[in-house]
């Protein structure tokens, strides 16, 4: 079975998808089987795997409707060495269209389940908001990992994930859990992303990953190159920070 993962912050451009295409990359060169969710219908993981969107025959639409198996609609991601299954813009459709179906939070689920013998970890690259298409996410996933700036409306935002989290562990997932927070775009000569930071770790503790990922232009560019920035510039700092995480979350899957 699968690690399944979202990785979740409601929150706009925070680094969610680049988070979510470098680990995926990060565990694939540790040995991993990897499979990306792109739940966002901007395509952007898609994208930023070098996969076009607009060509998709099949993508996360068909099978969140039923349309397609899991199988069927992803693709590879050759240069990260992970699958993806892909996203464009009709899946800002879907949204519309699942309000009126059957376990229309439990699709992504339950289409996952055909493939649990094929992977080690599914990372779902969540929307900026509590969508239906994000419930989907949450209710398939085990655990949430939150990437979050250290600045201060970054944690008002974090207070309401946690409480999203807990209500879809409450009501709808009890495998849900925080993962943990990954500290991202960090740079340590400004004072007070040091100041959250440590708030950070006095108010989670072990939820805060020992990994940080530095703010680096590298990554930033890798997108529009259809790479991650693991592949597209090995030796960056930010590169190589997210192998480094990649390493920090197995070893902490090895002793949960």
């Amino acid at each position: 079975m699968p690690r399944i993962f979202c990785i979740a912050n409601q929150k706009g451009g925070v680094g969610k998808t680049t988070t979510t295409l470098n680990l995926a990359a990060g565990l694939a060169q540790l040995g991993q089987r990897v499979l990306v969710v792109d739940l966002d219908p901007q395509g952007n993981a898609t994208m930023g795997s070098g996969v076009d969107k607009r060509a998709l025959a099949l993508s996360i639409y068909d099978v969140l409707l039923e349309a397609a198996g899991v199988a069927d609609a992803r693709t590879r991601c050759a240069s990260g060495g992970y699958d993806v299954l892909g996203a464009n813009r009709e899946l800002a459709g879907a949204e519309v269209e699942l309000v009126t179906l059957d376990r229309r939070d439990q699709r992504l689920r339950d289409a996952l389940m055909s493939v649990t013998s094929d992977y080690d970890f599914v990372l779902i690259d969540c929307p900026p908001s509590l969508s239906l298409l994000t419930l989907n996410g949450l209710c398939a996933a085990h655990g949430v990992i939150v990437p979050m700036q250290c600045e201060y409306f970054a944690l008002e935002g974090l207070s309401d994930l946690v409480n999203t989290i807990k209500q879809v562990h409450a009501n709808l997932n009890r495998q849900l859990q925080v993962i943990g927070l990954l500290r991202v775009m960090f740079d340590a000569r400004i004072t007070l992303q040091n100041q959250v930071s440590e708030q950070l770790k006095a108010h989670f503790g072990d939820k805060v990953f020992d990994t940080v990922i530095p703010r680096n232009v590298r990554l930033a560019e890798a997108p529009s190159y259809g790479q991650p920035g693991v592949v597209f510039d090995p030796g960056a700092k930010g590169a190589q920070a997210f192998v480094a995480f990649a390493r920090e979350l197995l070893q902490r899957m090895e002793k949960a």
